[in-house]
C-alpha cells in the first residue's frame, strides 16, 4: 500500500499531536481532543458540501454516537470504549440509511431543513426521557481499552487525546483517498451538474445516499470521543446550535483539504475560549466577526492560505 505525500504529511502530524500531549497541560488536551473531536463531525458535514449538499442537522450523529457510548455502559455493560465508539456507528449507520432514503430525494434548502427536523426530534425525545436524565443527561461510566483501564485524571486525558488523534489520522486518510477516487469526483460532478452525472449512467441519488451514510459514521464517532473526553452527554448534542457550530467550522476551514476542519476546529476552539474568557457578554460577537472576515477575505476558507502559498512558490 502506497502513501502519498498528503498521508505521510498527516501521520507526522499526528505524530508530533501526540508527542506534544505528553509535555502539554491538561487544559489544552482537554480543549485539543474536543476540537478534534468535533472536527471529526466537520469532516461528515464537508462531505455533503462536496457534493452540493448542507446539512443543519449533523447534530443528530454526534449525539447518537455520544449517547451509544454513554448508553452502553449505563444500561449494557459495554465498557469497552473501542466497542462502544463502533456501535455508536452502527447505529448511526443504521439511522442514516432509513433517513437518507427520505433525504436524499431533496436539495438545498430542502434538504436542510429536514436535516434539522430530524435532528431536533431526536432531542425533543432525549429532553421527554427521565431515564436518560431529560434536559441534564447523564455521565459517562468507567471505560477500558481491549481490558486496560486509565488510572484516571491525566492518564485518562490522555487516553482519550492519543484515541482521537489515532482516529482522525485513520478517517483523514480514508477521506483524502475517498475524495481522490472516482466516487469522490463524482459526488464533486453531482454538485456541478446534476443532469450530467444522470447521462453518464449513474445515479445522483444513491450517490449521494452513500455519501451521507458515510458522514453519518464519521459524525457519530467524532460524538463518542467527545462523550468519552467530557465523561457526560446530554441533549444539547443535538440541538440546533451544535449542528450550527459544526457548519460555522467547515465554513472556516474551507473544502480545499482534507485537514481544514482539524485546523479550522482548533482556531475556533482557541477563539471561543478566550472570547469567552475575555469578553463573556459578547463572545458571539467576536466568533461572528472571525467567520465574517474569513468569508470576506478567505472565501475558500483558512485552507486556502496554504494553497496560495504553494501556488506561489510553484510559480
Amino acid at each position: 500500500m502506497r502513501f502519498d505525500k498528503t498521508e505521510i504529511s498527516l501521520a507526522a502530524v499526528a505524530i508530533a499531536l501526540v508527542l506534544f500531549g505528553f509535555v502539554s497541560p491538561g487544559w489544552l488536551i482537554f480543549l485539543l481532543t474536543i476540537a478534534f473531536a468535533k472536527a471529526l463531525v466537520v469532516q461528515g458535514v464537508v462531505m455533503q458540501m462536496r457534493s452540493g449538499l448542507v446539512s443543519f442537522g449533523q447534530g443528530l450523529f454526534y449525539c447518537i454516537g455520544g449517547y451509544t457510548v454513554g448508553m452502553g455502559g449505563q444500561f449494557f455493560g459495554i465498557h469497552d470504549a473501542i466497542a462502544a465508539l463502533s456501535l455508536g456507528m452502527l447505529v448511526a449507520i443504521a439511522v442514516a440509511m432509513v433517513l437518507g432514503l427520505l433525504l436524499t430525494r431533496y436539495r438545498d434548502i430542502f434538504f436542510a431543513m429536514l436535516s434539522l427536523a430530524f435532528s431536533m426530534i431526536l432531542f425533543g425525545i432525549l429532553v421527554k426521557s427521565p431515564e436518560l436524565g431529560s434536559t441534564d443527561g447523564f455521565n459517562v461510566h468507567n471505560w477500558t481499552i481491549f481490558g486496560w483501564a486509565p488510572d484516571g485524571g491525566e492518564s485518562s486525558q490522555h487516553t482519550v487525546f492519543t484515541l482521537t488523534i489515532l482516529a482522525g489520522l485513520v478517517i483523514a486518510v480514508l477521506i483524502h483517498r475517498y475524495t481522490k477516487a472516482g466516487i469522490g469526483v463524482i459526488c464533486e460532478a453531482v454538485r456541478e451538474n446534476e443532469v450530467r452525472v444522470e447521462y453518464l449512467g449513474l445515479s445522483p441519488r444513491w450517490l449521494l445516499y452513500g455519501n451521507y451514510v458515510s458522514a453519518a459514521a464519521v459524525s457519530a464517532l467524532g460524538g463518542g470521543l467527545t462523550a468519552l473526553a467530557t465523561g457526560h452527554v446530554d441533549p444539547e448534542m443535538a440541538y440546533w446550535t451544535t449542528s450550527g457550530e459544526f457548519i460555522f467550522i467547515a465554513l472556516l476551514g474551507g473544502l480545499g483539504h482534507v485537514a481544514a476542519p482539524f485546523i479550522a476546529a482548533v482556531v475556533f476552539s482557541v477563539v471561543r475560549t478566550y472570547a469567552i474568557e475575555l469578553v463573556p457578554h459578547t463572545w458571539q460577537m467576536i466568533l461572528g466577526f472571525t467567520l465574517l472576515g474569513v468569508i470576506v477575505f478567505l472565501p475558500k476558507g483558512l485552507w486556502s492560505l496554504v494553497s496560495r502559498k504553494k501556488a506561489g512558490e510553484r510559480a
